[in-house]
């Protein structure tokens, strides 16, 4: 960072009382009031007045020649910029930087010390170290760009802004092999010595620290440019929501002090102002960071405007979110479940919609293909919900609803689901067990999933009931394929379709497990075809009578059981079904 001195007496100025005095052995004959110092000054002996051109004048018009009293509230930059410019009148040393120069060129502009009024004056010299350092280094440029937030009206008056800017704009287009100067760069992995070029992204974070206007102005007029690519905005944009936007996974939902209300104001206006930036182009900026905004979004309670765009924008790169990119957690005022599975919920809504209207004839193949590979993600997703005991079954129940049956070609991670919510809610009423188990299609379990589920004592006895009942339909209805027969090493499912943790147990509250029987052994005990007639059978074979026989002999399985043709279990399923009843009266007594 470049500096310039100027003066070369040493610095006699001393603070009593709330006044600003300089050791003289002449009595002070001006006394400037600016806010609440008061400086005791003199108006000849140390050119104060001759080199400044607002203070001859009012001097000149005063009645008192002796002593005069000014009020000097309105001088930009404060007492600290109008100190530099009186100890320039006294010849006191002075160090000007990016950080005061241009609180101090507005002050010496408004006490008119220019040429006009003395030759070598403060004007002259500061425009000249304005040009020639401040406007030609980066992070000089920078700061001094970010000074002129606490005076916009006068730094945009004297061209201060404008000229500020366009330097910046013009290092940022500055091809990467060409840049010398020095720049901020922090991200992990990198180390300057062993790069020899500049990273495409150098300056994103020097901007960061600029007023969302100034920033703003910036990147809009780098985008207008063509010259950078939309990904390279989009990190921009990236840097600059991860300086100033907070994290919502560490935060709390924001107060309503009149302070708070000020700075929620401020980065919902920032929020918003990112919103608008972002390329259109679809991998200017990943999914992960939309969604992180529309978390934000509803953390602030952002306008509906700008959560529609951002789930709008999230929708369109949803198959490539990762499971790490949809946990957010809620910041919901009712309920006390941790992930906000509404976030997620409207996106995938959106998602859904988007592909019916787009990928329609031809494209219907690879909308298959993404709406697949959503389904998936949204699996997993559940499964790690699941794990919330806070979270009400309605909310699994929605979202797991949500997606087309043609998003899962079968049902074993929605099992998994079922069965991690079971565990991690085990007092869970009967009719929301009924509620949770109704998403399942037990057709579109695989045999070991089958398998897991009729050992699964978490499981309601309707849904297990179902789960033998289309094993016995998928036995009867190929008899040369035949399921494979349950071994001891089944009793718990292979890794790739239920994990250790959720691993049914033999033993549960004292109650000694029945192991089922084999599907070999079910399926060679079946009831013979004139004890019962399956469903699939052709109707239109049988007579009016047999019609009205089989009718009669519509039943339904215990308490929980399903409706349909009559059919026997095998024996010993049947003793299962005993022995689960057994188990249940059993714990209900306890």
């Amino acid at each position: 960072m470049k500096f310039m001195k100027l003066g070369t007496r040493p610095d006699t100025f001393y603070t009593e009382e709330a006044a600003r005095t300089v050791v003289s052995d002449v009595s002070s004959d001006l006394i400037i009031k600016i806010n609440n110092i008061t400086y005791h000054l003199h108006k000849l002996q140390h050119q104060l007045l001759p080199k400044c051109g607002l203070l001859q004048r009012i001097c000149s018009d005063s009645e008192d020649s002796n002593s005069v009293t000014l009020e000097l509230h309105d001088i930009p930059g404060g007492e600290d910029a109008f100190e530099l410019c009186a100890k320039f009148c006294y010849g006191i040393t002075i160090n000007l930087s990016a950080h005061n120069t241009v609180p101090a060129f507005c002050a010496a502009k408004f006490l008119r010390m220019t040429e006009s009024v003395e030759k070598g004056n403060l004007v002259l010299k500061l425009e000249a170290f304005f040009n020639s350092c401040i406007l030609e280094g980066w992070k000089d440029v920078v700061v001094a760009l970010q000074s002129t937030g606490k005076l916009p009206e006068w730094s945009e008056n004297l061209g201060i802004t404008r000229r500020c800017i366009d330097s910046v704009i013009e290092k940022i287009l500055t091809p990467p092999t060409k840049v010398t100067w020095s720049y901020t760069y922090t991200r992990p992995g990198y180390s300057r010595k062993q790069h020899q070029l500049a990273p495409k992204d150098w300056w994103t974070e020097d901007v960061s620290d600029l007023d969302i206007d100034l920033f703003r102005c910036i990147i809009t007029a780098v985008r207008s440019a063509n010259i950078l690519s939309p990904q390279l905005i989009g990190e921009a944009l990236h840097v600059y929501a991860s300086r100033w936007l907070p994290n919502t996974s560490k935060s709390q939902p924001p107060e309503s002090s009149a302070s708070q209300t000020e700075d929620v104001e401020k980065k919902q206006r920032i929020l918003e102002t990112i919103a608008n930036m972002i390329p259109g182009d679809r991998e200017s900026v990943s999914v992960g960071f939309l969604l992180r905004l529309l978390s934000i979004a509803n953390f602030l309670g952002a306008s509906p405007v700008t959560k529609g765009e951002l789930i709008r924008r999230s929708c369109v790169q949803l198959e490539e979110a990762t499971m790490t990119d949809l946990l957010f957690p809620s910041h919901s005022s009712s309920g006390g479940h941790f992930y906000d599975v509404d976030l997620v919920g409207g996106v995938l809504q959106s998602f859904l919609v988007q592909q019916r209207r787009q990928h329609t004839g031809e494209e219907g193949g690879q909308s298959l293909r993404l709406i697949r590979k959503v389904g998936k993600l949204i699996d997993s997703y559940l499964q790690v919900i699941a794990r919330d005991v806070n979270l009400p079954v309605s909310k699994v129940v929605t979202l797991a609803q949500a997606l087309p049956e043609i998003a899962r070609p079968d049902h074993d991670d929605l099992y998994k689901t079922i069965n991690i919510y079971l565990k991690a809610h085990p007092d869970l009423a009967k009719p929301e067990k009924k509620q949770l188990c109704s998403i399942l299609d037990c057709q579109k379990l695989s045999p070991e999933v089958r398998a897991h589920a009729v050992r699964n004592e978490r499981l309601p006895l309707r849904t297990v009931v179902q789960v033998l009942f289309f094993e016995q339909e998928r036995g009867s209805g190929s008899t040369s394929r035949k399921p494979p027969p349950v071994t001891g090493d089944q009793e718990n499912l292979s890794k790739s379709k239920v994990s250790p943790d959720e691993k049914s147990h033999e033993t549960q509250e004292g109650t000694t497990r029945t192991r089922m029987p084999n599907v070999t052994e079910r399926s060679r005990s079946r009831a013979t075809n004139s004890e019962v007639k399956l469903i699939g059978e052709p109707e239109q074979n049988l007579s009016r009578k047999e019609l009205e026989q089989r009718e009669k002999g519509r039943m339904t399985i215990g308490e929980e059981g399903i409706s349909g043709s009559k059919f026997e279990f095998p024996s010993s399923s049947n003793k299962v079904m005993a022995q689960r009843r057994t188990n249940s009266k059993g714990r209900s007594s306890r």
